[in-house]
C-alpha cells in the first residue's frame, strides 16, 4: 500500500551487498579528462566565415566533434569543439598521428602558425563507497585521549 520494497535474504552478506550497490548507484559520478591527440598548426587558411588550421598530428588521433584546447606558447587560449576536420578536400571522421589535416574550431577564428591543438574526451568514472573518506572514530568521540589521561 505504501510502496515499500520488501526483500528476503538467506545470508546477511547478501543484504549488505544489495544496500552497498544501491548506495553506490546514488553517488554522483566523477569525470576524468583523457587526452586523445595533439596537432601543430603549420599554416592557416581563410575561407568564408572561418579560419582553417593546416595541421600536422604529432601524437594520438583527432576526431570530429571532439573537445579541444588551443595552446599558444603552452598557455590555453581557447577551449571548444572541433567543428570541421578534412584530409585534402574530403571531410573525415578522424585523423591518426603522422598525417596532415585541416581543422576548424567551432566558432573560433584566431588561429596562428605555431599554435597547438589538443583534443580530449571526458570519461565517466563510477565512484564506490570505498572512495569516500571515513570519519576518524577517535576525533568523533570528543577527545578520547583526555579520557585516557
Amino acid at each position: 500500500k505504501e510502496g515499500v520494497d520488501i526483500r528476503l535474504h538467506e545470508v546477511i552478506y547478501e543484504a549488505i551487498d544489495e544496500v552497498r550497490t544501491a548506495l553506490e548507484g546514488m553517488l554522483a559520478p566523477e569525470f576524468k579528462e583523457v587526452a586523445e591527440g595533439r596537432a601543430e598548426v603549420r599554416e592557416t587558411f581563410r575561407v568564408p566565415g572561418a579560419v582553417i588550421a593546416g595541421c600536422y598530428l604529432t601524437e594520438g588521433k583527432i576526431s570530429r566533434n571532439s573537445s579541444c584546447r588551443l595552446l599558444r606558447d603552452n598557455v590555453v587560449i581557447h577551449s571548444g569543439k572541433i567543428g570541421s576536420l578534412r584530409r585534402f578536400k574530403d571531410d573525415v571522421r578522424e585523423v591518426q598521428s603522422g598525417y596532415e589535416c585541416g581543422i576548424g574550431i567551432d566558432r573560433y577564428n584566431d588561429l596562428k602558425v605555431g599554435d597547438e591543438i589538443e583534443t580530449f574526451r571526458m570519461e565517466e568514472v563510477r565512484r564506490s563507497l570505498s572512495d569516500i573518506p571515513r570519519p576518524d572514530p577517535e576525533s568523533a568521540s570528543g577527545g578520547s585521549q583526555e579520557a585516557e589521561a
